[in-house]
């Protein structure tokens, strides 16, 4: 819900991709079977490409070895949707500035840089300038690619930031609607945030703050036997460092290591438009937040059906609004064209009708996984660090709001290193990322999260019908519960009075869907193992 991207409708017009086999239908009523693509090989799939005009359609393979340490690194990066992820990645935002235009190049083979900060997202930039405006030397390393994605905040998160001048349109309150024509008001103002003002005020600090910036894949980092990071990138460039820090997104298992044994990792799909419309039914003063209302009341099995989703809606002004399908959450991730088709479907049944279509989005958030291994000693931040919310996929203010901290850290312990003598040093150094990894997820943020896996795993096995009344009773919880849950600012304590609410509050076929899912679910034992751990 948090990201959006815009894509390439040309190409969209031209072919339609989707992954062989199809799946299989099934009528869901407790709890939905998640549908598996059958694959050729770990990374060899076969994709089927549909002529738009002709209306034949033929199988290829497509090798995705290359870049991606094992299945579950390929499925964060896009899996079965990789092919509608990479043109998201890769459009044209020509409004933002060339990274490489503002930032001074990193000089190679001179001094060794105190940081280096790899990718080159909003995790990034802002831990880049922040790291630097404390006076450590920082290099910025990674593609130089513009921000494609649309970010929707809660105002007064962005605002606290001090970035209320990236928000491009502001709705004064936040609703849902469930099964009826009845919202829930949140309470809550939301923004869209303009893509090219971010990138500009974090590419700003960046320049202020001294940030150094070399344009270039990275391929591993190693230790050298000074203790120092050696970032090997593209072209046989190596670049020292006392400290490596990976923000390049989820799917960064090259240059990481995860916790092994950990939950798997699920998907947030979304197909999304903004449009110039007749008949929109939305007031344009509020923000759409959640739309599961079923407008085709379909009575027979269907493939969509397998997959509960609800409208997210942007109303820019009565007549021009991003719409967009959205799966929550899932095992296998939604595919594109079955999002794309219920969107559409949906508008159509709703009498609205599309005269000019000015964006195609589509957004691909891994959710859930393990934890990066705190006992390595490169570090990570952002998507990478697994900083994305598992209940509702927000990480970017997160993301902001912590790199002043994490950068002061990061600080604290250079400077400690940088006073011992050679041979403590060296011994100090097989500590330092622990610090640091401690920091950014202490005990108290590793309940917050398996509080938060525990809750995904069980809204992934949910069909409509159960997420409803998940959310009904959700809605029912004292207001700052609920208003806290999705801000994120519930403490661990919090969470599990509001795990006690809402078995007290909730129908008898929910209770007992919640004592089933804590008994048979890994996530609940793990998530009472570590609310005990001091």
């Amino acid at each position: 819900m948090e990201c959006v991207g815009l894509g390439v409708r040309n190409f969209a017009a031209m072919t339609t991709v989707s992954f062989c086999p199809t799946l299989r239908s099934q009528r869901i009523r407790v709890t939905r079977k998640q549908s598996s693509f059958r694959r050729c090989s770990l990374y060899r799939h076969l994709v089927r490409v549909k002529a738009g005009s002709a209306g034949s359609e033929s199988c290829v393979a497509v090798d995705f070895k290359d870049g991606f340490s094992d299945k579950e690194d390929f499925v964060k990066a896009g899996g079965s949707e990789l092919l509608f992820v990479q043109m998201q990645q890769n459009k044209l935002m020509d409004k933002q500035s060339k990274l490489a235009d503002k930032l001074a190049p990193i000089s190679i083979g001179e001094n060794v840089l105190d940081l280096v900060v790899i990718g080159c997202g909003p995790a990034g930039l802002a831990l880049a300038a922040e790291s630097a405006k404390l006076g450590l030397k920082v290099g910025l390393i990674g593609p130089d690619l513009p921000f494609t994605n649309n970010y929707g905040v809660w105002e007064d998160e962005f605002n606290d930031l001090g970035l209320e001048g990236c928000i491009e349109h502001v709705w004064q309150d936040t609703i849902v609607y469930l099964d009826d024509n009845d919202p829930i008001f949140i309470g809550r103002a939301y923004g869209r945030v303009s893509r090219h003002f971010l990138h500009e005020e974090l590419l700003r600090r960046c320049v202020e703050s001294g940030v150094s910036y070399l344009s270039s894949r990275v391929e591993s980092i190693v230790e050298a036997t000074d203790g120092h990071r050696l970032v090997a990138c593209e072209h046989d460039i190596v670049v020292p460092c006392r400290l490596a820090t990976v923000a390049s997104g989820a799917a960064s298992g090259k240059l990481l290591q995860y916790e092994v044994g950990g939950p798997k990792v699920c998907v947030q799909t979304a197909y999304g438009v903004e449009v110039e419309v007749e008949n929109n039914p939305y007031d344009p003063s509020l923000m759409v937040f959640m739309d599961y209302r079923d407008y085709n009341k379909q009575k027979v099995p269907c493939l969509e059906a397998e997959y509960p989703t609800f409208l997210y809606a942007m109303p820019m002004s009565p007549t021009r609004v991003f719409f967009e399908e959205t799966c929550l959450a899932s095992k296998e991730a939604m595919p594109f064209g079955l999002l794309k088709k219920k969107l559409f479907s949906r508008l159509q049944t709703m009498g609205i009708r599309i005269i000019k279509t000015y964006e195609e989005e589509w957004s691909y958030i891994p959710v859930g996984g393990s934890l990066p291994n705190t006992e390595q000693k490169n570090l990570a931040f952002g998507a990478a660090a697994s900083m994305v919310h598992p209940a509702t996929g927000y990480s970017v203010v997160r993301s902001l709001s912590e790199a002043p901290k994490y950068a002061s850290v990061i600080a604290n312990i250079l400077k400690q290193a940088h006073s011992k003598d050679a041979l403590t040093r060296i011994k100090f150094n097989e500590n330092i990322s622990m610090q640091a990894w401690n920091s950014l997820w202490p005990q108290e943020r590793k309940r917050q999260r398996a509080f938060f896996l525990f809750g995904l795993a069980l809204i992934v096995e949910l069909d409509i019908e159960g997420i409803r009344t998940f959310f009904h009773t959700f809605f029912c919880l004292p207001k700052w519960m609920w208003q806290g849950f999705l801000g994120s600012t519930l403490s661990s304590a919090d969470l599990a009075l509001f795990a006690f609410y809402m078995f007290v509050i909730a129908p008898n076929d929910l209770r007992m869907c919640l004592i089933r899912h804590l008994l048979s679910d890994p996530t609940g034992a793990t998530m009472i193992r570590t609310y005990l751990t001091v």
